[in-house]
Parts: structure tokens; sequence; C-alpha cells
């Protein structure tokens, strides 16, 4: 397993799968190990995925001071691991929350960025807001599954803002375009493979100036792909829209029946999508 030190001389680890010009992968949750990404559903056949743990996940160090947890000082990291890869310009893949991180690197360091892919991305970096209606009117494109009414009602609660941690575990199936034993088990691995403390530090005051990063992205040049999840709850299509706009190149694309991890729901069409993009 490769590992490389940043700034303050924490250890990081990477993970290589596939052949090919490489592609550097930054996991959710936030503070999630990268390992829930697997090779993005086939994408490795096409190109080398190098999945980075971020800083107190996976395989890598916990740092001495939990602070640098915070999104917009884990910047110095993809920087760090861009410089140990020797790449001049790379191609740059975020899932989820990653993409609160991925954004913030194109503000600071666009030069060092070829192509931006954000997947599923989260909006916190850009202050964009999800109402409870548009979350509403995602989770209704459901209605026929069998798990339906008890989920729509735990959506509510969290909505209303009662929700309880029952709550959070029963709309666990609308982030998934299947409800299957895979998608079970991928949702059931999630609690271990994230580092609580780091998922709290990671959107602390200061982390975001949406303001300053709408500036930045506007002037951003390299194509971007936003790929949302038809009936993804997390970030859905409406909003990915809006998002979209804020660059000057980007390019929204809507997997149909897809959730918030698509290259579980539709491997085939996630990776078909992905590696045109990349080419």
């Amino acid at each position: 397993m490769p590992t490389f030190s940043a700034y303050d001389g924490t250890k990081l680890a990477y993970h290589v799968f596939g052949d090919g010009p490489p592609v550097v992968c930054l996991p959710g949750g936030p503070m999630q190990a990268s390992v829930y990404l697997g090779d993005l559903g086939g994408l490795s056949a096409h190109r080398q995925l190098v999945m980075l743990d971020l800083r107190g996940t996976g395989q890598s160090a916990i740092p001495q001071d939990a602070v640098s947890y915070r999104c917009d000082q884990l910047v110095d990291d993809v920087e760090a691991l861009r410089e140990h890869l020797g790449l001049e310009r790379m191609d740059l893949l975020a899932h989820s929350a990653g993409a609160n991180l991925a954004a913030l690197y194109a503000g600071r360091h666009p030069e060092h960025i070829n192509k931006l892919a954000l997947i599923t991305p989260s909006t916190m970096a850009v202050g964009l807001a999800i109402t409870g209606d548009t979350r509403r009117e995602t989770a209704q494109l459901r209605q026929d599954e069998p798990w339906f009414a008890g989920a729509f009602e735990a959506l509510e609660a969290i909505v209303a803002g009662k929700a309880t941690d029952d709550s959070w575990q029963a709309i666990a199936p609308f982030f998934y375009g299947r409800w299957d034993e895979v998608s079970q088990a991928h949702q059931a691995a999630e609690a271990g493979q994230k580092n609580q403390q780091a998922a709290a530090a990671f959107g602390a005051e200061g982390a975001f100036n949406p303001d300053a990063t709408h500036t930045a992205l506007a002037q951003f040049g390299p194509p971007v792909l936003l790929l949302a999840g038809e009936v993804d709850l997390a970030a859905p299509p409406r909003t990915m829209a809006e998002f979209a706009g804020l660059f000057p190149n980007a390019k929204l694309v809507v997997q149909p029946g897809a959730g918030h991890f698509p290259w579980l729901d539709d491997p085939d069409r996630f990776v078909a999508t992905t590696a045109a993009f990349l080419e």
C-alpha cells in the first residue's frame, strides 16, 4: 500500500486500481475510508484509479491536530498527493462530500486540474440549499417500493426537525437505486468506515466561503462533469443543475434510476458516462 507525507508530516495512504492515465479519487462520507468506492463499478478497466484515504480514515494516519480535518485544510493533502504522483495536471473525481474538497481544490489550484468529475456531489462548499420539498418530490419517485411508507414517514420527521437515530436508518433505501443485498451490505459497512470526530470537524466554522468559491468556479476553465442520480435525495437533479451552472464549462448527466451511489445501481451506464468524459 503506497503512502506519502502530508504538509504536517501525517502519513497518508492511497490505493491504486487498474492501469492507464491516473484519476485521483476523493471519497465522501464525509471522512469515510475510500474502500466504499470499490473500483467505481469497473472504471479501473479504463483508467488507473488513485483512491485517497483522507487523514484519519482507512489506512491513513490520525493527525496530531484535529483541526486539520477541516475541509479547507484538506486541500493541502490533495496537493501533496499530486506532487507525490508527479502530475503537473490531474484528472480529479470526487463523490458526495468529497466534492466539497474538490471544489475548494479547484478554486485554489485550477492550473493543476485537467478534468473534474463530481459524482452525486454535496453542495456545502457552494452554499446551495436542498429544500424539504425537493427531497420529498424526489422521494415520491420511489412510492411503488415495498419499503416506501416507513421510509417516507421517517423522511417527513427529518424534514420537520424531529429526526431520531432510527429515522436516519429508515431512510437508507432512498440512497440506492435498488435496495437489494448488495446495497444493504454497502450501507451496513458505512459506520465502520467513518471517522466521526473527523466528520464533525470537516464542515466546522471557517471551512467554507461559498461566495468566494462561486467567484473562483466561475473562472474555472477545465471541463466538468456533474453526474446526478435520478432518485438521489442527497443530490437531487434539480440542485445539481444549479451546481453545474456555477461552472463555465460543465455538463450535467442524470443517470436514470440511480441513487447516491450510481456505480452500484448501474455499473455499465456509470462507467460508460464517466470513462467517456475522462477520455
